[in-house]
């Protein structure tokens, strides 16, 4: 059985030994291991080492996520290197994942819950990438279900969901491109 470690974190020291210390008088001869183990949870708040052992192992099971998110770093790399350093892409992907993965970044930097024309929506595609084919951007856009459009083009909305997992590390990884391009 292999043991595993639990720490033990007493709030104030003082209070912590008397406590320990009250116990330990009271003891007829020297304790146990499993009752020193006792006293020392008691003396950090808790009803025993028992208590104690399950408090801890509920706080490591809340630390841990329930869905670990594996993510494809390579295809965030790969998507990375279609952008410059103030992360605006520099040309239009070949390859379909990353055409996909690109989009996301457009998606981020377009306004939330917000109905825009489409002169707004170049505009706003304009800056984002170096090419000067907003039109493409835009009906990959629409295609892939990131925005939404009227019938006759004129209205744009950003459709509100949570993106994958790489769409989200590749955003977090541009947004210090962002940051570089406003401090510039």
């Amino acid at each position: 059985m292999t043991k595993h470690t639990i720490p033990l974190l007493a709030e104030d020291i003082s209070y912590f030994t008397r406590i320990l210390a009250q116990q330990l008088k009271d003891a007829a001869h020297p304790p146990a291991h499993l009752s020193l183990m006792n006293m020392l949870s008691r003396a950090a708040g808790f009803r025993n080492f028992q208590h104690l052992r399950a408090a801890h192992a509920a706080g490591a099971r809340l630390a841990i996520p329930q869905d670990p998110e594996n993510i494809d770093h390579q295809l965030v790399e790969k998507t990375l290197h279609q952008f410059d350093a103030f992360g605006r892409m520099k040309h239009w992907p070949s390859r379909r994942k990353i055409q996909e993965l690109s989009l996301w970044a457009f998606w981020a930097r377009l306004p939330a819950r917000t109905t825009l024309q489409e002169r707004d929506v170049n505009a706003a595609l304009r800056a984002e990438h170096l090419f000067e084919d907003p039109a493409i951007l835009r009906r990959s856009l629409c295609g892939l279900g990131l925005v939404t459009r009227n019938r006759d083009g004129s209205d744009y909305r950003r459709c509100e969901q949570k993106p994958p997992a790489e769409a989200r590390a590749l955003i977090r990884i541009l947004e210090t491109r962002y940051a570089a391009r406003a401090g510039q």
